[in-house]
């Protein structure tokens, strides 16, 4: 096992309330470490058939997003961590500010933030001929106003630590069929690239992780035989993948990398 220097450090992780996603497994590897995890999630209710929830597919999906944590709460307090869950809109600048309060207050600090949470649209209107300015403005506001309000407060907040992972997508650059969620997600690798650069002065570092076709429950069988082929390592992506990368690049050992954009993707989509 690496020794990621962690034990002790407080990572605030966003978008956690899905059992199988990355947010959750992030947040458990980085309790099995040892850190001290602040999970922040947000109901996002969905239509869903409640008998399709016992195996992967949209409606699995959908479910999870429509619950609290309280799954990965189970499994935290089973680990015996120290854990924080908070309900909250990070798109909401009042919200963010909340948030921070309330990590402060429990731990005194805050030295790592993982910014998970996104939305996208599931009615089809991501495209350029049926695009909705709602749309537009809903994943906008969480995946790239959110992300910018919870990494501007934690650039104030930070201690003498500070490591901030965005979570990208590794088709952002040509996502046709989601086009304003592949904007999204390009914009904040742009924004990793740019922030790394102003905050270097203080000893943080930025990253960004862009995940390929990941088992977040959201593939059924059908879509896993469709995208197998376009994956040239044979085989979906697994949230641990994502979540080890990540633990790395909060690591001391990751204290030069900055400004990056890692695919973790089997080799789809580079």
């Amino acid at each position: 096992m690496v020794n990621y220097g962690l034990k002790d450090r407080v990572v605030l992780i966003t978008g956690t309330n899905n059992p199988q996603g990355i947010g959750a497994t992030t947040a458990l590897a980085f309790a099995r470490e040892g850190a001290k995890v602040v999970l922040v999630y947000k109901k996002v209710n969905r239509p869903f058939d409640q008998s399709k929830t016992d195996q992967n597919g949209p409606d699995r999906y959908y479910a999870a997003n429509a619950g609290d944590a309280e799954a990965v709460e189970g499994k935290l307090r089973e680990m015996n961590a120290d854990y924080l869950i908070l309900e909250s809109d990070i798109s909401d600048e009042d919200a963010v500010t909340k948030i921070y309060s309330a990590v402060l207050e429990r731990y005194g600090r805050i030295d790592i933030l993982v910014n998970n949470a996104a939305v996208d649209d599931e009615n089809g209107l991501d495209t350029i001929e049926k695009i909705t300015p709602k749309v537009i403005d809903d994943t906008f506001a969480v995946n790239v106003r959110g992300s910018i309000l919870m990494t501007r407060e934690f650039i104030r907040r930070h201690g003498d630590y500070g490591r901030v992972i965005n979570i990208s997508t590794d088709a952002a650059q040509i996502f046709a069929g989601q086009i304003t969620y592949g904007a999204s997600k390009a914009t904040l690798e742009a924004l990793t690239r740019s922030i790394a650069l102003e905050v270097a002065k203080y000893g943080i570092t930025v990253n960004c992780v862009a995940p390929g076709p990941t088992q977040t429950g959201w593939i059924d069988d059908a879509l896993e035989k469709a995208v197998l082929p376009l994956i040239p390592m044979g085989k979906l992506i697994q949230p641990e993948d994502i979540a080890e990368t990540i633990l790395f690049l909060a690591s001391a050992q990751a204290r030069m990398l900055t400004g990056q954009v890692i695919k973790v993707s089997g080799g789809h989509a580079i």
